[in-house]
Parts: C-alpha cells; structure tokens; sequence
C-alpha cells in the first residue's frame, strides 16, 4: 500500500516536470513569437491601407 502511493507520487513529480517543461521550453517562446509576430502583422496591413502613421 506504501509502495503504490509512493510509486504515484513519484509518477505525479514526473508529469508535473513534463508539463513544466513543455509550457516553460516550448509552448511560451512559440506563443511570444505569435503573439509579437501577429501584432507586427497587424500594424503592416493597417500601414498598407491607412498609410503610414504622421505626426
């Protein structure tokens, strides 16, 4: 019985540095890079249509 919940906690330690990893290595630069590149598209388009900003 000792065994098994020792055995699950190490396992839960385990999918809990998995997902660390993939949120922290993976999916926050991709979603920064997306995130900037898509407003830099945005503003582009917007300068294509109304013109470049004047002031």
């Amino acid at each position: 019985m000792v065994e098994a919940q020792a055995e699950e906690r190490q396992r839960s330690r385990t999918d809990e540095r998995r997902a660390f990893l993939l949120l922290s290595v993976f999916l926050a630069p991709f979603l920064a890079v997306v995130i900037v590149g898509g407003w830099g598209f945005v503003v582009w388009m917007l300068q294509l249509i109304l013109g470049p900003p004047t002031g």
